[in-house]
């Protein structure tokens, strides 16, 4: 497949994309360019963007180049703030920067939006999609965009690789979809990729984990402002996308998490949920207000073209030569602790290095985001073999 690029030519040999002031590491949001794209299933599409960030410098001969790759809700946002007034870096700071575990005085790191990322109203995110316009109709795509697979965000972080002169990766790094595209990075292009860390995902297909992530989106085919993907975009389903976002975080959370912060109580004082069918849990009511706010920079298409990404991702794990560093949590219950062992031992048969590190913490799936900083010290001594 051949991609051409448009990007400013001249990249200096020690590009620069970040920068500290004080504790805090200062990222600039950059945007890729390609006229045109073929997906891995024979579509094109035309005037494709991402947004990319980048951490520390690219050395001389481009060799200490680390990609990471973003959950299913995330975004390019890795680390840093981009202005000193954030009120949070990105999601995994605590290991990305300055003396951290992914160290930035060591490594050029480098993250990419998808395609049809989850946040197309984000205005930090950057990507191609189903509310994209469509240049031949002038109206959104909708559910005339092309179906993506994770080989396809695989597929357009190389070309942005190709664009900077980047042709070994000293290791791809990524969390649940992440982990998706670390294990496609591996198969799809073994001469580029020393190693892997996939956190809290597993490779292969696996249908009941594609039955789930179809739960996730049907709210949003249920709300009749849907209307099959055609909906106007002034008037979006916006209460199929907060109940479809309500789905995917219980499901990444845990048990521990709503008996330690929620319990039974009461979603409003004297208000018991045994008086009245109105009256609500103040695990229900917090689950709605975090998913309404998620869903005004989200699109509904956009969740249901990731829901198939998803399913289609299959990456073969005999196939995976690079070595592999497997961070998992126990109670995962998205990618769940046997399906991790049995990518482990897959890997393993090839006669390919492989490690795994276990950690906790009350939020399942979602201890390999908020409590990645407790695999930090086997992170930076796999990336430094």
């Amino acid at each position: 497949m051949t991609l051409f690029v448009r990007m400013a030519v001249g990249i200096a040999l020690t590009l620069a994309a970040a920068s500290a002031q004080g504790q805090d590491l200062i990222v600039e949001k950059k945007t890729l360019e390609l006229p045109t794209y073929t997906t891995a299933g024979g579509a094109t599409i035309k005037g494709v963007k991402v947004g990319w960030e980048a951490y520390g410098q690219l050395n001389a001969d481009r060799s200490n180049a680390i990609l990471v790759t973003h959950f299913f809700s995330g975004t390019s946002h890795a680390a840093g703030k981009y202005k000193p007034e954030d009120r949070a870096p990105g999601y995994w700071d605590p290991i990305i920067g300055p003396g951290k575990a992914i160290d930035t005085n060591r490594y050029f790191v480098i993250s990419s939006d998808t395609l049809v990322n989850l946040s197309p109203k984000d205005p930090n995110v950057v990507t191609t999609g189903p509310a994209t316009i469509d240049p031949a109709t002038g109206k959104p795509y909708g559910l005339s965009f092309p179906v993506v697979s994770i080989r396809d965000f695989v597929n357009v972080q190389k070309a942005l690789l190709d664009s900077l002169g980047i042709r070994k990766l000293k290791a791809v790094v990524g969390a649940s979809m992440g982990a998706l595209q670390a294990y496609e990075w591996a198969v799809a292009y073994p001469e580029m990729v020393d190693r892997i860390v996939p956190v809290i995902g597993a490779a292969g297909g696996d249908a009941y984990l594609g039955a789930w992530v179809e739960v996730w989106g049907a709210p949003i085919r249920l709300d009749p402002k849907w209307k099959g993907g055609a909906y106007d975009p002034q008037d979006p389903p916006k209460e199929g996308l907060a109940a479809a976002l309500k789905v995917v975080t219980l499901h990444a959370q845990g048990p521990e998490w709503a008996a330690k912060n929620f319990g039974r109580s009461p979603a409003e004082e004297g208000k018991n949920p045994a008086a009245a069918l109105q009256n609500r849990f103040k695990l229900e009511a917090a689950l709605d207000a975090a998913s309404a706010a998620r869903a005004g920079v989200a699109d509904a298409n956009h969740m249901l073209y990731l829901v198939r990404a998803n399913q289609l991702a299959a990456a073969d794990p005999t196939k995976i030569k690079a070595p592999a560093l497997i961070v998992y949590t126990p109670t995962d219950q998205v990618f769940r602790q046997g399906w991790i062992e049995r990518t482990a031992a897959a890997i393993k048969a090839n006669g390919t290095p492989v490690e795994t590190v276990e950690i906790t913490g009350p939020n399942g799936h979602l201890n390999g985001v908020l409590h990645i900083a407790q695999a930090g010290a086997k992170i930076a001594e796999f990336l430094a073999k």
